[in-house]
């Protein structure tokens, strides 16, 4: 029996966010053939996203765009969102594992009293049986999980499972639909972004991190000119955070945020287990300390003692000889 898949496409003011075409793709690995997989953007200006999207090989780009969608607030992307299960009737939703994915997928599984696996790294088929991976005990161990019946509600970890690519010579159906403008009890009237970083901290494919060994708000300033150099994001540790160097939206951590990028560079950050929580899964990591008793080098592919200070600027001259010249 063939299933109907909805892909959450996830945008920002606008952008689309590369987990979405993560998303897509990982909707494209639970299809088997005769299966349908549909997107949902929804927004108040949506049309850059809803371009990028036509051509990905999806049978329908459903869009709901109105002004009550321009900041997130549940209550309104949830009627978006309603108004397309109610038309769609999907078999299977699939959510990025972003603050927004997080939030609205438990919000779709009630109302589609549907079965809901969080936070997936990786997909596998047996014998046409979709199996969803995903970590447990902060990255420890990993657990194998698939659904006895539908519907299903999956949220997919960023920079896990490949972006999907652009299928030749498809043009993919656009059906607007209209947003139900219901009686909100909250309304956003704006949104103030602390965050300084250029790249979303999630997605980044490198991040450079500083812990309490960075000693100061400018201790960070070395490891933003590293992470500009190489395309990356800054992120934190807690302890760092809570000394006042950085901002909270930068805190990588159990209690903090989870990136998985390429390649993570762990700056004056002991490695503490709440801290491997969110990064112990990452490509590639390299640890700087100048303890090395530090328990960072234990999960570290590569470990630098010495100053941070003496070693990221070094890092950032030999980088840029070779990428500037």
């Amino acid at each position: 029996m063939s299933k109907t898949i909805l892909v959450y496409a996830e945008n920002r003011d606008g952008k689309l966010r590369q987990v979405a075409l993560e998303t897509l793709n990982a909707a494209r690995i639970i299809a088997s053939e005769g299966d349908s997989v549909h997107l949902l953007v929804a927004g108040s200006n949506i049309t850059e996203a809803v371009s990028v999207l036509n051509g990905y090989g999806a049978n329908t780009i459903y869009t709901v765009e109105h002004d009550d969608l321009q900041n997130y607030n549940p209550e309104a992307y949830m009627a978006a969102i309603d108004a397309v299960l109610h038309k769609l009737q999907p078999d299977a939703v699939l959510f990025g594992h972003t603050a927004v994915g997080r939030d609205l997928a438990p919000l779709v599984a009630a109302s589609l009293h549907a079965g809901q696996i969080s936070d997936v790294t990786s997909i596998d088929t047996d014998d046409g049986v979709a199996v969803f991976t995903r970590p447990l005990y902060a990255g420890k161990a990993f657990e194998k999980r698939v659904f006895q019946n539908g519907p299903w509600v999956v949220t997919i970890r960023p920079n896990n499972i490949p972006a999907a690519e652009v299928v030749d010579g498809t043009t993919t159906d656009i059906e607007d639909i209209a947003y139900p403008a219901p009686s909100l009890r909250s309304v956003v009237k704006d949104v103030v972004r602390k965050t300084t970083g250029k790249i979303d901290l999630s997605e980044a494919k490198i991040v450079i991190s500083g812990g309490r060994g960075v000693k100061s708000a400018e201790g960070f300033q070395p490891l933003e000119e590293l992470a500009d150099l190489l395309g990356g994001a800054v992120g934190a540790s807690r302890g760092a955070c809570d000394a006042g160097y950085c901002d909270y939206a930068l805190q990588i951590g159990q209690t903090g945020k989870v990136v998985t990028p390429e390649i993570y560079i762990a700056c004056g950050i002991s490695g503490a287990i709440q801290h491997l929580a969110g990064m112990s899964q990452s490509r590639v990591i390299i640890a700087i300390n100048k303890d090395p008793e530090a328990p960072i080098f234990k999960v570290a592919d590569y470990g630098i003692v010495g100053d941070l200070f003496d070693i990221v600027p070094l890092l950032t001259q030999e980088f840029r000889k070779v990428l500037v010249s």
